[in-house]
């Protein structure tokens, strides 16, 4: 029986071929969490390393052991060894082969921390297609550890580096004596009077400590004793890392000399660059951009369409049937409309949630998404934002929850943040019902210019109004969010690749699953509080509708599936939800707005598209074919108690436009709690969208009543 017992840590520049390699050596054997503390992804996996089960952590991304981001910084602790949970025995450093010189920089880094290392190289296709050779040997000797070549989509390679993985835990291997530059020259005399108090560390981990102590987990006493060391030599933290770097890359242009044999600069031009000529073009480049952008979008709508109508069948067939099967009780009543429908809430998203990340990692793989972020930054950065938000917004044109997780590739925090606060004023799926059924209410059914439909120019501007106001709250909350973080966009274009396309079912299934068991919990339990404020009422209240109901069926000639109608009308009415709706009446009338839409604004919270279902029911209209005709007609004849018409051009452009920039997404509050890690935020962006909706939807009312 293998005993697992190893662990080591995967790391490497962004685009430099780690993710590949993680999944070739792990392949399904893998599982996807949080680093404690913090929201960036920790992926673990299992492999085989001949007796021994190893476990492989791919950490994130990283340029250097300076770190900037907060997933660099996980990173950073693990390879520091300031992590408390992850405690890696060989590090295997992946590094892009085609371009070496940089990739280089943070292989040295790693090895100067005196811990076990193999060097991984990738995309050695690529460096051949550019006429790079490189000498393995001669590299593994002037870096003093092993040096492997690995093609992880052919799964070339990989054989050979577990075994430099198991001979390097065993300590054949050994870890270099010599430093890969003169580290105790950048600050000699503090060096030798940190290792006084950690005799362990080599030289260029104790320049560390000194830089970064303050972020690591030691007492007072400890940290008072760093800041002497540092105040007594005068050590510069700015200077010694410039200092460093210099040497660096003077030593790794030393070694590349004697190892790499490079071509002429001026030779041909490469694949990427010939097309991105074409993609990044001042002009053509923007219009490519708007066409991939709208494929995407409406790939989503499309490709989820029929999966959400199989699980909305499903469930409504599955309610069917326990409701045939079982007993007319509170407890059934619970299971159906409070069990099954909060879970048909959270799985309805699912769909959607796999499509779009399944077709973004297509474009990340592809190497386009970096050149989305590049093309939309220049906008995107004059209202606070950067290049990498341009994507969680559109994503949020289909559902803010999968939008808002994808936010996660924006390093600076405030950029992040703002991000998250605007994404759910994209208009998403949700509302499309909501506007539907609003706009063939009031908006006549006319044309412009003979061909222009008035009813698809509004529903265009209502989108369009979204986004523009996504940008103009962006622009105000800057100055509001005080998060002093340097905001630097920079952006490798990596070259353009083949999609590893056994890569997508993995990320889509991973992403489903993070938002089911996290977001789904608290969906769960908002649906459950939200039947029983539906489903029950004050005093005898319930009682007396259910016995007054009873004795009106047993008259002669009674029509039951009418009354049926009237009573659970009457139960809604006067149920908690009911009397929260009528208390809403006051608040809202200025609006334009009666209970009954109050209620309906009231159960939204659970999704915008159950406004449709509960004004259904407010106006007795059952499950038929023509429902939705049958309901605009009940909701084009209602009226107010002086006889006006309730829902008149000035109450269905304001309810628009209360749907357009209300949070009414339970699961959209539950994913900011998650990404955020706090409920200052949700609160927060719940109270500016409600106001922000109500303000706008009371002078559009005004405008037009």
């Amino acid at each position: 029986m293998k005993e697992k017992r190893l662990h080591i840590a995967l790391v490497g520049n962004p685009n430099s071929g780690k993710t590949s390699l993680f999944n070739c050596l792990t392949g399904l054997n893998q599982q996807v969490g949080n680093f404690p503390g913090v929201t960036v992804d920790k992926k673990t996996g299992t492999t085989s390393l001949g007796t021994i089960l190893a476990e492989v952590i791919d950490l994130p991304g990283s340029y250097s052991l300076y770190p900037k981001r907060l997933d660099e910084w996980v990173s950073y602790k693990v390879l520091i060894n300031q992590d408390k949970d992850i405690n890696a025995d060989v590090v295997v450093a992946v590094a892009d082969a085609s371009n070496l010189k940089r990739n280089l920089l943070f292989c040295t880094q790693i090895i100067d921390l005196k811990v076990p290392v193999v060097i991984a190289l990738t995309m050695m296709d690529l460096a051949k297609r550019k006429g790079i050779k490189i000498d393995i040997a001669a590299l593994e000797r002037e870096l003093g550890v092993p040096v492997v070549a690995v093609n992880p989509r052919k799964n070339k390679g990989i054989v050979e580096l577990k075994k430099a993985i198991g001979l390097t835990a065993q300590q054949v291997y050994k870890v270099p004596a010599r430093d890969f530059i003169d580290n105790k020259s950048l600050a000699e005399t503090s060096i030798e009077n940190i290792k006084q108090h950690f005799p362990e560390l080599s030289d260029y981990k104790a320049i560390h400590y000194l830089i970064n102590h303050e972020s690591f987990d030691f007492n007072a006493s400890l940290q008072e004793t760093i800041e002497n060391i540092e105040i007594k030599n005068k050590f510069n933290p700015t200077k010694t890392q410039a200092e460093e770097i210099l040497q660096r890359y003077s030593r790794i242009r030393q070694v590349m000399q004697q190892a790499v044999s490079e071509p002429d600069p001026l030779q041909k031009t490469l694949f990427t660059e010939k097309l991105d000529n074409v993609l990044l073009h001042r002009r053509w480049g923007y219009l490519i951009l708007l066409a991939v952008l709208f494929l995407l979008f409406q790939s989503v709508f499309w490709l989820a369409q029929h999966p959400m109508d199989w699980i909305e069948l499903g469930f409504a067939k599955l309610s069917e049937s326990l409701s045939s099967s079982l007993p007319d009780s509170r407890w059934t009543d619970l299971l159906i409309n409070g069990v099954i429908a909060g879970l048909s809430g959270i799985l309805m998203f699912v769909p959607q949630i796999m499509i779009l990340f399944g077709l973004i990692t297509l474009l990340e793989d592809s190497g386009y998404m970096a050149r989305i972020s590049f093309l939309s930054d220049r906008l995107m950065r004059s209202v606070g934002l950067n290049g990498k938000s341009v994507m969680p917004m559109i994503s949020g044109f289909a559902c803010a929850v999968p939008a808002i997780m994808s936010a996660r590739n924006i390093e600076n925090r405030k950029e992040r943040l703002l991000t998250i606060l605007i994404t759910p004023l994209m208009s998403c799926s949700a509302r499309l019902p909501v506007y539907t059924i609003l706009i063939g209410l009031v908006i006549p059914q006319t044309n412009l210019l003979g061909f222009l439909s008035v009813q698809g120019l509004v529903m265009m501007g209502l989108y369009l109004l979204g986004l523009v106001m996504a940008l103009i709250v962006s622009y105000v909350a800057k100055w509001f969010i005080n998060i002093r973080e340097k905001s630097f966009f920079i952006l490798e274009l990596p070259t353009y690749r083949s999609p590893r396309w056994n890569n997508v079912l993995p990320t889509m299934i991973n992403k489903a699953r993070i938002f089911v068991m996290d977001a789904g919990k608290i969906i769960m339990i908002i649906s459950l509080v939200l039947w029983g404020l539906s489903s029950f009422g004050p005093g005898n209240t319930m009682q007396n509708l259910t016995q007054q109901y009873d004795q009106m069926k047993t008259q002669p000639g009674a029509a039951i599936a009418q009354l049926d109608k009237e009573y659970h009308t009457a139960k809604l009415e006067n149920s908690y939800a009911g009397i929260i709706g009528k208390s809403l009446e006051p608040a809202i009338a200025p609006l334009g707005y009666d209970w009954k839409i109050g209620i309906a604004l009231v159960t939204s919270f659970a999704a915008r598209e159950v406004f449709v279902g509960t004004m259904a029911t407010l106006y007795s209209v059952g499950d038929t074919d023509e429902g939705s005709l049958l309901l605009k007609e009940k909701m084009k004849a209602a009226v107010k108690p002086d006889g006006t018409p309730v829902f008149t051009l000035a109450t269905g452009l304001s309810l628009m436009i209360f749907y357009v920039f209300a949070m009414q997404c339970m699961s959209t509050l539950a994913v900011v709690k998650r990404e955020t890690r706090s409920w200052k935020w949700p609160v927060i962006q719940l109270i500016y969208m409600t106001a922000l909706a109500y303000l706008m939807s009371w002078v559009v009312y005004q405008i037009f009543k």
